[in-house]
């Protein structure tokens, strides 16, 4: 049986006038919150805190979570509140397979088309990761592992396809965060970003595709493993207001 408790608000950071509207501001901070398990699976999520953290009315925080809710991060259930969503493997594996098609189309025209400018900021990006793992920084290394397959989407020039990525994927995103602090994942992952680098820089489209398969193909078995040691992280979605 699941259960809930309250979100610790101080974990939300600060935002900015420059980030939007307030309730554009309210979004972005609990939805970093949530992609980063910061408010865990089944976490309650009440206005008043989050109101008072941040400085705003329950206006823009209702328009917020009604955001969220829509995104499948966050339940709004009639009589019970409104929780951060479990997570779930079905949506999991249907974020992998979208994400898998985006990502395969990706690495083959990014191979075909790769500039020696485009080749460097890929290298910088690899010494990047290897500097962070050095330093033992599982979170930083999180950041730099998003941005090297944001830089590779970026590199085809088609300038909605990261934002679609993102779409299709959040529940992935936030999955792939329960995986990092298994012992020896961040160096596999590592290794695995190097061989999609050599591939691409060698021109080899077939390697590259092969390379990324393998690499998103960790997550689900390790996910499927991780749903059986801790069933209460996962669930059934609730029935949304």
């Amino acid at each position: 049986m699941t259960q809930t408790y309250d979100i610790d608000v101080t974990l939300l950071r600060e935002t900015a006038p420059s980030e939007g509207s307030l309730a554009q501001r309210v979004y972005l901070a609990v939805k970093e919150a949530i992609l980063a398990l910061d408010f865990p699976p089944g976490a309650n999520l009440r206005k008043a805190p989050i109101c008072e953290r941040l400085g705003v009315s329950r206006a823009p925080v209702s328009e917020a979570i009604a955001r969220l809710a829509a995104e499948g991060l966050v339940d709004v259930v009639p009589q019970s509140g409104t929780h951060v969503s479990y997570f779930s493997m079905s949506e999991i594996r249907e974020g992998v397979f979208l994400r898998e098609a985006l990502e395969l189309a990706t690495v083959a025209k990014v191979t075909r088309d790769l500039t020696e400018e485009q080749r460097k900021k890929l290298s910088r990006s690899m010494r990047l990761q290897e500097l962070l793992i050095e330093d033992e920084d599982a979170a930083g290394f999180y950041q730099a592992d998003e941005e090297f397959h944001s830089l590779l989407m970026a590199f085809t020039g088609f300038q909605r396809l990261p934002d679609v990525a993102q779409t299709v994927s959040l529940q992935v995103r936030r999955a792939r965060l329960l995986l990092l602090p298994t012992p020896g994942r961040i160096s596999e992952t590592l290794e695995e970003h190097r061989a999609i680098f050599k591939a691409i820089s060698a021109g080899d489209e077939n390697a590259a595709q092969a390379a990324m398969r393998h690499h998103l193909g960790q997550l689900v078995p390790r996910l499927d493993t991780l749903h059986t040691a801790k069933p209460e992280l996962f669930g059934t979605r609730l029935t949304r207001a």
